[in-house]
């Protein structure tokens, strides 16, 4: 491995593929004398590749920067070749090279990758590395090697854009559906269409180079993407294709790789003394032409390294090239005080291994101001930042960055410039540097990216601080232990006050109740439109809403993704009074989302054809404005009403188009049919009904069809109301009010849309007597609310100018009296206490 390679090995290309351009009527240069059509343009720019993903990649910015060094690595590269070569008949479709850490397998996977694309046989490579966004992670594995493939082998193209129009959200499916789709298939129906089956059995099957595997984060789609694979070879064992995958031993990839469909190459078989020793002989001699101190050494001592030096030294370095290229840039410093003879010795003495090198190069710059917070921010962040870009995240100026970097050359790459991204010599360094950093400091990281976000929204730092802000606190949490103890124990009131000063920004804005209790208490995450629907606001103005909650609240990239809050610990900061003070959600609001539901369903009731994405909607809709109903319902302060409503045995079914409308009836069923209630209970019921009835109908639409309709006529005909229930209800002053305004709001409500005749009826609230009917099957809504002004009339007549505060004792006798045709007398009158027997 080198840290430059030949000329010849560097290639300015994309996946066989450079110079393009998206959107314009130009050709695109391939293999230097093919094309690729605006066609191909325009799959580019659908699929959105990975472009620094492939062995094509600018090294430089996009580690690992690792290539074979001339003379080496021949044996392996040869055992490699000529498997990639080998008939289908009696060799495999994977081969699976492995090893230790710095053995150089990225170097060897480059250099395959090289040999096959000059013999115009690589559809593609991905060359994984921890911590640099979406290259760490599988998201966007599928569209890269797709988007290589069409480039590589044009005549896969069709069928890649007929596997994107049959599936229309292929790009939202699983990895193993979008590999089958968009890489398997259209490699296998463009080799058997054409000329590609002749070129195969002529030269051999075509490769993919997947370096790296074990620097993914996502080890269950690692995991599904072997399996995938060789579930395809085997059900396709003549396709033309094989993997070349190089990774370490991790068990969630050697547990799944461990078949007989692969080929095993342990990497530490290949490793040559004899390698290590080419190289560094190569690199002495080099630092000995441009170095004047070594020259001057050389002048009046002769050789160095001595022979016997640099074989002790070999010797100590073992197989590991990165081991290798870190203790050569260690010796030779030339930011060091001492000179390389001084620290060659030093360096032999070391303890073999990275961690020592590590060790003793950071102890170079320790003493240094913002040395901890560049280190620990090299260590923590989610992908590669620049100088400028550490300095803006940390508030710090960039020649103190500089400063601490520039005597760590040995390990962490600085490049020429100050807007281009620092990067390790080797993801063992970050694995090293986060035994090192406090877990804490990804708060320290995600306060200071929402302090950037607010104060410095232009800058490069910003925009990492958008994307990572959830990722720090998501981080931060799990390093959280059961008890949490020390200064960790601060972090929650930390976390509160800065989500405090995240929503404060947008508190004032009109909407912010609404869109921030939606967001918060629906039963799962929904798209912008959505929300803009149930609301009744401006997609636009909910856009621009979100953008202020960007730290906390993820908006989606695309219109067909939910928003979603950064991370669970939003939601239970906003649901704990305690904690968010001014800003808690109460789970009331429930029903403000019931109705808004229903509100909803009623714009899509009508509807053409029963299988209609209107009439999915609807059903939809009732569903979910049901399922708040009920929410609604739990947050009655004693949680049995609930439990006892549920158990009732004349309630509507689940699939009830308006259950939850209709649960006036219900409720009131439940409070004067027997049992054991208490007054409480039994009050506070009674308000939320009318409470209930108010916003459904303060809703944009006025809901005359469910106010008018009989509530359970498809699923109840012939429940009654118990002839020998009695129930007694103590009202306080406050509580008697309170329902007679909820009774005045309602009918304020009804009379605004014009649904006054709904008012009129043949009940007399002052008498003691009002004549029903006793089936719940003929109750409308309207005759439940009217029983129960009935009762507030009652409740308010009833209160006690003697004893302010309290009403009299309001008992309930609700008896059967049969006037014909089911009709009842409901009895209201004021409890006496029965004589003492």
């Amino acid at each position: 491995m080198a840290e430059n390679p030949p000329a010849s090995a560097r290639v300015e290309t994309f996946s066989n593929a450079h110079d393009f351009q998206i959107g314009v009527q130009n050709n695109h240069i391939v293999h230097r004398n093919q094309y690729i059509s605006n066609d191909q343009a325009t799959l580019i720019q659908l699929l959105q590749p990975i472009l620094d993903a492939s062995h094509t990649r600018d090294r430089e910015k996009s580690p690992p920067n690792s290539a074979c060094f001339p003379g080496t690595r021949i044996d392996v590269i040869r055992t490699i070749v000529a498997w990639a070569d080998s008939s289908l008949l009696w060799n495999t479709h994977v081969l699976w090279l492995y090893g230790f850490v710095g053995c150089g397998k990225s170097a060897i996977a480059l250099q395959i990758a090289l040999i096959f694309e000059g013999r115009k046989r690589l559809v593609g490579s991905y060359f994984f590395f921890r911590n640099t966004g979406d290259r760490s992670r599988m998201t966007r594995f599928a569209t890269t090697l797709a988007c290589q493939l069409a480039a590589a082998i044009p005549e896969a193209t069709p069928f890649i854009e007929r596997a994107l129009k049959t599936g229309p959200g292929l790009l939202q499916w699983n990895l193993a559906a979008q590999l089958r789709h968009l890489v398997y298939e259209p490699f296998k129906a463009a080799v058997w269409s054409g000329r590609l089956l002749w070129t195969t059995l002529l030269n051999g099957p075509f490769l993919i180079v997947i370096d790296g595997l074990d620097e993914c984060e996502d080890r269950r789609d690692v995991e599904a993407f072997i399996d995938d694979m060789l579930d395809f070879f085997k059900k396709n064992p003549f396709v033309p294709l094989r993997f070349l995958i190089t990774s370490r031993v991790e068990q969630h990839i050697q547990g799944h790789l461990g078949r007989d469909q692969v080929r095993f190459e342990n990497l530490v078989n290949h490793c040559s003394r004899n390698d290590i020793d080419i190289f560094m002989r190569a690199c002495f001699e080099a630092e000995q032409q441009r170095n004047p101190v070594i020259k001057a050494y050389i002048r009046t001592h002769g050789d160095w390294p001595a022979k016997k030096d640099r074989d002790r030294l070999v010797n100590h370095i073992g197989g590991s090239f990165i081991f290798a290229s870190a203790l050569f840039k260690y010796i030779v410093d030339p930011t060091a005080t001492d000179a390389p003879m001084d620290r060659l010795p030093h360096t032999l003495n070391m303890n073999p291994g990275l961690n020592t090198l590590y060790a003793e190069t950071l102890s170079r710059s320790q003493h240094l101001p913002h040395f901890h917070g560049i280190i620990s921010t090299l260590a923590l962040t989610f992908e590669p930042l620049s100088i400028i870009g550490i300095a803006e995240l940390l508030g710090i100026e960039s020649f103190e960055v500089v400063r601490v970097l520039v005597d760590l050359q040995a390990i962490i790459h600085i490049p020429g410039t100050d807007d281009l991204p620092v990067t390790m010599c080797h993801t063992s360094l970050r694995d090293f540097l986060k035994t090192k950093s406090p877990p804490s400091y990804h708060l320290h990281l995600a306060y200071r990216c929402y302090t950037l976000h607010a104060e410095q929204p232009d800058t490069a730092a910003a925009l990492y601080s958008i994307r990572y802000f959830a990722e720090h606190i998501q981080k931060q949490l799990a390093c959280l232990p059961p008890t949490v103890q020390g200064p960790i124990s601060r972090f929650p009131q930390t976390l509160d006050a800065l989500y405090a000063h995240i929503l404060a920004k947008s508190e004032n804005d009109p909407h912010f109740p609404d869109i921030i209790s939606t967001i918060v208490l629906l039963r799962r995450p929904c798209l912008v439109s959505r929300i803009s629907q149930l609301l009744g606001i401006e997609t636009s103005k909910v856009v621009r809403f979100l953008v202020n909650l960007q730290p906390i609240i993820t908006i989606p990239d695309t219109d067909d993704l939910p928003v979603t809050m950064c991370h669970i610990s939003v939601r239970q900061f906003l649901t704990t009074e305690s904690r968010s003070g001014r800003f808690f959600i109460s789970p009331s609001y429930h029903l403000t989302l019931s109705y808004k539901y229903f509100n909803l369903n009623l714009e899509w009731l009508p509807s053409p054809t029963p299988s209609s994405p209107v009439v999915i909607r609807s059903i939809e809709c009732r569903y979910e404005s049901l399922s708040h109903w009920e929410n609604f319902l739990k947050t009655i302060s004693e949680p049995t009403v609930y439990d006892e409503l549920d158990q009732l045995t004349d309630r509507p079914s689940q699939t009830s188009s308006y259950r939850h409308i209709f649960s006036f009836t219900r409720l009131f069923l439940w409070a004067f049919q027997g049992g054991d209630h208490g007054p409480g209970q039994i009050l506070l019921t009674l308000t939320r009904c009318i409470e209930s009835l108010a916003l459904a109908l303060e809703c944009d639409h006025a809901p005359v069809k469910w106010l008018q309709s009989p509530s359970f006529d498809e699923h109840t005909t012939s429940s009654g109301v118990n002839t020998n229930s009695l129930g007694f209800l103590k009202v306080h002053q406050e509580q008697a009010m309170a329902l007679q305004q909820n009774v005045q709001r309602v009918e304020a409500a009804i009379t605004a849309k014009g649904l006054s005749h709904l008012l009129e009826h043949s009940w007399n609230p002052n008498v003691d007597t009002i004549r029903m009917d006793s089936l719940l099957s003929r109750w409308t809504v309207m005759d439940a609310f009217l029983l129960l002004k009935w009762i507030a009339a009652h409740a308010q007549a009833g209160m006690n100018p003697v004893r302010p505060g309290v009403a009299h004792a309001l008992g309930l006798d609700i008896a059967i009296v049969s006037r014909g045709s089911h009709k009842v007398d409901i009895i209201i009158r004021p409890y006496t206490q029965p004589p003492a027997t």
